[in-house]
């Protein structure tokens, strides 16, 4: 007699609180990377997102003594949606003018566009705080 197989999850989750530091930042990458590999999924363009996402929770939403959170849902049909969740909700992203020549900002949410099928902005989860997300499908790189 076999035992029943196992359901497969429909949705895989991975969330976690890291210091809004550069330090915080780099790791927010190297554990989305050690993530999409453990499910077997394709990891270039969330690497690129996450790196980027998190790079403006720090710079741009940091409030000191405040963590941001990384949370990755990969679905049953290999669309990964990344959030990084801020303590600064005053602060909305958006995409501003590209950054000129030898310049070494002002192309994050361009490349989050270029590498993403989807991104937007929420509210909360709780007062004060905002969510920046975006979402890649299976097979998508940069336009």
């Amino acid at each position: 007699m076999h035992a029943p197989a196992q359901p497969v999850a429909a949705t895989r989750h991975f969330t976690i609180l890291l210091s809004s530091t550069r330090r915080g930042a780099r790791l927010a990458r190297l554990l989305t990377e050690r993530q999409l590999a453990e499910w077997g999924a394709e990891s270039e363009p969330g690497l690129h997102v996450v790196a980027e996402l998190a790079a403006n929770a720090v710079f741009h939403g940091r409030v000191p003594g405040r963590d941001f959170r990384l949370t990755l849902r990969l679905d049953e049909v290999g669309v990964l949606r990344m959030e990084v969740t801020d303590a600064r909700g005053d602060r909305r992203p958006r995409i501003g003018d590209p950054a000129g020549d030898g310049e070494e900002s002002g192309r994050g949410l361009l490349l989050v566009a270029a590498y993403a099928d989807g991104w937007g902005v929420t509210d909360g989860p709780g007062p004060g705080c905002k969510t920046v997300w975006a979402e890649v499908k299976p097979e998508h790189g940069p336009e």
